[in-house]
């Protein structure tokens, strides 16, 4: 197999965090480089289909994109540690907190920093409006997440799973444009120390 990811990216770096909590490395690592392109390339685009990153080229030559369906592969291939359910409940409540993480933080994060980091700006047409209001509402859902994180240890219960990576990345990408955890979320805060304190964190910066 065969993975094509992108240093920095936020996408890409979660499934190089999984990569590294599961200890994987029997798939091809292929860096892509977005600020050159090459993700707009006819050979990639004509590979998988689409121009994002990551993407995880099976032997078969089935593609797979989106960075939450490619570590569930994974997770299918390498069970242990388990990061996205042991039980229906379990599963569905960590589908839960990642799909809440991905909405209410990694995504307003993710386009505060496209739409205002100046070397972004050869990716997209930026516009400040978009930034603004999406800071905004990431900014409105840290105390949602520090109530959860006031009662366990990871945002959807006793270990880390997926949810923590969505949630953690969002927020380590915005350091860009100097987006910090505030005072007032002290349970956000424990909890995004003890991330940054994983070894799997300084994988795909």
């Amino acid at each position: 197999m065969k993975v094509y990811l992108s240093k920095r990216a936020p996408n890409p770096r979660r499934v190089a965090w999984v990569m590294a909590e599961k200890g994987i490395t029997d798939v091809e690592v292929i860096d892509i480089d977005l600020l050159q392109g090459e993700h707009r390339t006819e050979a990639f685009l004509g590979k998988v289909g689409i121009g994002n990153v990551p993407a995880l080229e099976l032997d078969s030559g089935t593609v797979i994109t989106e960075s939450v369906a490619v570590c569930r592969y994974l997770e299918s291939l390498h069970p242990d540690p388990n990061l996205f359910g042991t039980s229906p409940e379990d599963e569905a409540v960590i589908e839960m907190w990642t799909r809440r993480a991905e909405l209410m933080l990694a995504m307003p994060l993710m386009l505060t920093v496209r739409h205002s980091h100046p070397a972004l700006a050869v990716l997209e047409k930026q516009s400040p409006e978009i930034a603004e209001r999406n800071r905004g509402a990431a900014e409105k859902s840290l105390r949602f997440f520090d109530r959860q994180l006031a009662a366990h240890p990871f945002i959807a219960g006793d270990r880390i799973t997926m949810a923590d990576i969505v949630a953690f990345i969002g927020f380590d990408f915005a350091r860009m444009v100097r987006f910090t955890i505030p005072d007032t979320t002290p349970n956000l805060q424990r909890w995004a120390d003890a991330m940054r304190a994983r070894p799997a964190a300084a994988v795909g910066v």
